[in-house]
Parts: structure tokens; C-alpha cells; sequence
């Protein structure tokens, strides 16, 4: 029998936040029929931004991968909200898409994006086995360093 995802998340020290306000005009997931999209997260904590820069310049990667994984915690908190407070309705993270702001000379994005990756394992388990893409960009919102968006399917 394998561990719910509520269980998971308390093992490992994780009490997902309220989801962060939308910083213009769109909201935080659309459900259609058993899938949830997820806008882009933010690397956000208590409503400040954790990292922000450019990879390949004043953010290593290090930063990079832990604010990918605070990306992954405020997908999580969205996905709380679409299955109304029971975070065990997930079936499936689908995909990830990733954004990292970075010089035109950085080419690890795909490292950085293994932050969000690896949490939705450890926290999914089999369930976080998904698709993705790690795409660099000259920027991102309010100056943050990387922003990942997510499609999961629910019961």
C-alpha cells in the first residue's frame, strides 16, 4: 500500500501555503473535466520572492534548483485548491513546463528545472513521473529567477 500524498508531504516538512495572488489579469488554475492547468508559480514564500536574477550571472544553480522547488510547493498549493482541499484526488502530474531566466550563454536550464522534478517524485511518487521542457528566457516577472507551470489529472 503506498503512501497518500498528504502523508508524503507531512514526512517530509511540507505545509503548503495559500496560494499566491495572480500579479496580472489571469487566475491560478482552470479545471476541465479531470485535468487541472496551473499558471506559472513563482519561487514565492510568504509573498517575496526567494531568488531573482539571471542564470549565468548573479544566480547559480544551486539557487536556481531550490527555487524551482518552491515553484513545485506553490504548484502543489494550486492543485490543493482545485481538489478542494484534498490533495490525495491527484492522479498524475502530466508536465511541467519550466521558464529560466538566464544569459544567452547559460545552457543548464534543464538542471535547474530538476528542482521542481525531483520534489513532485518525492512527493508524488510514481504519480510525479511526468513530461517537461526547460526553456530559457530573458526574463521573467517581478525579476524572478524561474517560473514553472503544470498540468496534472485528478479524480
Amino acid at each position: 500500500m503506498s503512501t497518500s500524498i498528504s502523508a508524503r508531504l507531512k514526512e517530509m516538512g511540507i505545509e503548503l501555503p495559500e496560494p499566491a495572488v495572480p500579479v496580472a489579469s489571469y487566475v491560478g488554475f482552470v479545471r476541465q473535466g479531470d485535468l487541472v492547468f496551473v499558471s506559472g508559480q513563482l519561487p514565492l514564500v510568504n509573498g517575496v520572492l526567494t531568488c531573482t536574477g539571471l542564470h549565468g550571472d548573479t544566480v547559480s544553480i544551486d539557487d536556481g534548483t531550490e527555487a524551482a522547488r518552491v515553484c513545485a510547493i506553490n504548484i502543489l498549493a494550486q492543485i490543493k485548491v482545485a481538489c478542494d482541499g484534498d490533495i490525495d484526488r491527484i492522479v498524475r502530474c502530466i508536465r511541467l513546463g519550466g521558464f529560466v531566466a538566464s544569459t544567452p550563454t547559460f545552457t543548464d536550464h534543464p538542471k535547474v528545472i530538476n528542482g521542481a522534478s525531483d520534489f513532485m517524485g518525492e512527493a508524488l511518487g510514481e504519480k510525479g513521473a511526468h513530461a517537461r521542457a526547460a526553456v530559457g528566457v530573458a526574463a521573467l516577472p517581478l525579476n524572478a529567477c524561474v517560473e514553472i507551470e503544470a498540468t496534472f489529472s485528478i479524480a
